[in-house]
């Protein structure tokens, strides 16, 4: 698509993974659905990263993988990062933190499930407002704190 109004409101795809940008601006998508897209790229960045190291058997990259991606893993990371977030970033966590899902969490308690949710919004809010290097940088210092904890 060129010349459409999906480029001039999100100032096209070329940063984007695939074809589809957001229907709406990324400030004014709910912090849930930035939650929702950016679990998806914390997690295949996990995945990843699991596949870059040695140990290739099934079971253990899903046992590695699922250990980073908990509710409690990311609870911790969005701590961790904390300090050196701009406060345009540290605002999107909040209202990540703050954002209602409506449900309830299997495996984690409600706390650091919204910690987690905040940490997700935040990763979905970098990939749409397409600062794909400050989101890489998240990621991998997310990562690398995640795997030195474990």
């Amino acid at each position: 698509m060129t010349g459409g109004r999906d480029e001039e409101l999100v100032g096209g795809n070329k940063d984007l993974w695939f074809p589809f940008p957001p229907s709406k601006q990324p400030k004014l998508i709910p912090p849930i659905v930035l939650a929702y897209i950016g679990d998806s790229l914390y997690e295949v960045a996990v995945r990843q990263y699991l596949i870059s190291k040695p140990n290739l058997r099934p079971h253990h990259l899903h046992r590695s993988a699922t250990k980073m991606v908990s509710a409690k893993a990311q609870s911790k990371i969005v701590t961790h990062l904390d300090a050196i977030l701009t406060d345009d970033e540290r605002d999107v966590v909040r209202q990540g933190r703050n954002a209602k899902s409506g449900s309830v969490p299997k495996n984690a308690d409600v706390l650091e499930y919204r910690h987690a949710t905040a940490f997700e919004a935040l990763i979905g809010y970098l990939y749409y407002t397409k600062q794909s290097a400050r989101m890489d940088e998240l990621i991998e210092l997310s990562i690398k704190y995640i795997d030195e904890q474990s």
